[in-house]
């Protein structure tokens, strides 16, 4: 109860106490502070030569003293009670500073981040009288009055998310109705809390991206717009982007400490309940961040699982996506903190569920290894069938490309059949087998080809998903032929086709011939399509969505079989 906390080293012995002894002091629940109370804090402070601040609950106990500014004595978020946007924290912090001038921009900051009631600053003349009896006088020159803003009036106004008095006297500051102020923010945050709470389904979330290892813009802007479209597909919604470039990621937070703390206010002041980052965390990154801003931090792994988990819809989708999940959990099961409860949902918290996430490692080691029997099995399984479907001397054709691509509209738009078809990002997990009748003008009999509508992929696609889902990408291993269907309505096209060449690249057998097909024809200005012919003069240009180009695809598809030498 008696801890000091902040920069205290090197302080005598007698000092100390002098701190300590604040811990006993209490003041009346309807006052900010009282004189007598300021005076003995400044009178430390100056004997000292350093800022002290402490903070009170609303009991008026004083429940933490520090040594250092706001900001460098704040309470870690996680330690602060968890009221949401609709309270705030319920304690005021009373700190002295060393010259006569406002707060600075770090310690208001720091009242942000911890929702506090409000935060009184005390300049200090550099003198002063000590009573008899234990009293201060003369120690306190102005004092300010800083408290958080609802959220609309800071955005009406154009300001910032508190409000900063002029200086005043301390009698003035004592005087303050201090349970009125409170009661008025409280009741005006619990207006935008219920009118928010009308799209309580959505994750409120704070992006954050790192441009680092030599990035070009355009690459880096690319990945932010495909993390933002993830989030979109998650159920979540991106109320801000924050960014930083830097040399290399910090080992601790990815970003530096400025930035974290420029994350942490946004979390506070747009009422956020998630960060999402660009790039994979750490175990240690997630629970440090964590720390620090008091709400989930999830990465771009961890949201690709989570969407997946929400498409999953077959037993074999669902053992995959339960078995990376775990894969992922197990090693940042430990430390997670407040994190780890997930009660009420949200991105990141679906799939195997909190009962599982919450035993013990050895148990989800069995569960691991028990999915991965499971998922061995299918990929037998799954092999007969392709061995049964290669004695009838049928070709099979896997459709492949970057997720939302138009695979599954294509399989439609060709076989007739009705695979689930959505403009969202990874749609489709399980993989579809529908049988292609293509007319033959030399003979009677048509030609039939099997064509697989495969998992579609995306940049860095996380290694869990791959060891996972590998029983589904056998099917583009297995398959005497690729269809590489690329949406060329979309800006990063480009890149897209490298990503999925890279991941072709990477499998352990190479894939068959690849006929490369530009989907999305309708939504094509010129100046693109031109560009894409010139690249890739044997490509084919189609829009499967109203059926142009198909008639092509048939026959290119049918000599592309033939090229492959099946049944030779």
């Amino acid at each position: 109860m008696d801890t000091i906390y902040g920069k205290y080293k090197g302080l005598k012995s007698s000092q100390v106490k002098q701190l300590k002894k604040l811990y006993h002091q209490k003041l009346p629940g309807d006052v900010l502070v009282t004189p007598e109370f300021a005076q003995r804090l400044a009178a430390i402070s100056t004997d000292i030569n350093q800022p002290v601040c402490t903070y009170l609950n609303r009991r008026g106990q004083v429940i933490r003293v520090g040594v250092g500014n706001a900001r460098q004595t704040q309470i870690p978020p996680l330690e602060l009670p968890r009221y949401g946007e609709k309270r705030l924290s319920g304690i005021r912090c009373i700190a002295t500073k060393l010259k006569a001038e406002p707060p600075k921009e770090s310690s208001l900051t720091a009242m942000v981040c911890q929702r506090l009631d409000a935060l009184a600053i005390l300049t200090l003349t550099g003198t002063g009288k000590l009573k008899r009896g234990g009293g201060a006088t003369g120690y306190i020159q102005d004092v300010y009055l800083a408290h958080l803003l609802p959220r609309s009036e800071a955005i009406a106004g154009e300001q910032e998310y508190w409000s900063v008095s002029e200086s005043m006297s301390l009698k003035a500051l004592s005087e303050q109705d201090f349970l009125d102020l409170v009661e008025s923010l409280e009741a005006e945050f619990e207006r935008e809390y219920v009118a928010q709470q009308v799209d309580a389904d959505h994750d409120r979330v704070v992006m954050v991206g790192l441009q680092a290892d030599k990035i070009s813009d355009q690459e880096f802007e690319d990945r932010l717009n495909e993390l933002e479209g993830l989030i979109d597909t998650a159920g979540g919604e991106v109320l801000e982007t924050i960014h930083q470039k830097r040399s290399r990621p910090h080992p601790r937070t990815l970003v530096g400490e400025g930035k974290v703390q420029d994350i942490a206010l946004k979390v506070q002041s747009l009422g956020a309940n998630l960060v999402a980052f660009d790039r994979s965390l750490s175990p240690a990154q997630i629970r440090n961040l964590e720390s620090q801003f008091g709400v989930r931090v999830v990465d771009r792994t961890e949201i690709i699982l989570d969407i997946f988990a929400q498409r999953a819809q077959s037993r074999a989708g669902k053992l995959q996506v339960e078995l990376a999940q775990l894969e992922y959990m197990l090693p940042r099961l430990v430390g997670r903190g407040q994190a780890m409860s997930r009660l009420g949902g949200g991105i990141g918290t679906r799939g195997p569920g909190e009962t599982k996430l919450e035993t013990e490692r050895r148990s989800i080691q069995k569960r691991i290894a028990n999915l991965q029997r499971q998922v061995n099995e299918l990929q037998a399984h799954r092999s007969r069938m392709r061995k049964q479907r290669q004695k009838q001397d049928v070709p099979s054709v896997a459709i492949v490309g970057y997720t939302n691509a138009g695979k599954s509209t294509l399989i439609n738009a060709l076989t007739n059949s009705e695979v689930y078809v959505a403009n969202q990002l990874f749609a489709t997990l399980d993989p579809t087998t529908r049988r292609l009748s293509i007319a033959d003008a030399d003979t009677a009999a048509p030609q039939n080809i099997l064509l697989t509508d495969t998992v579609g992929f995306i940049q860095q696609l996380p290694p869990p998903l791959v060891n996972a889902f590998r029983a589904t990408l056998e099917e583009v291993t297995e398959a005497d032929a690729l269809l590489h269907v690329v949406d060329l309505s979309h800006p990063t096209w480009e890149n897209q086709i490298r990503s999925v060449m890279e991941i072709l690249g990477q499998m352990a057998i190479a894939p068959g011939p690849i006929l490369l097909v530009f989907n999305k024809l309708d939504r094509v200005d010129s100046d693109t399509l031109a560009k894409a012919k010139d690249e890739f003069p044997l490509a084919l240009f189609i829009s499967a969505s109203d059926r142009l180009g198909l008639e092509t695809l048939r026959q290119k598809l049918s000599l592309l079989v033939d090229y492959a030498g099946v049944g030779e």
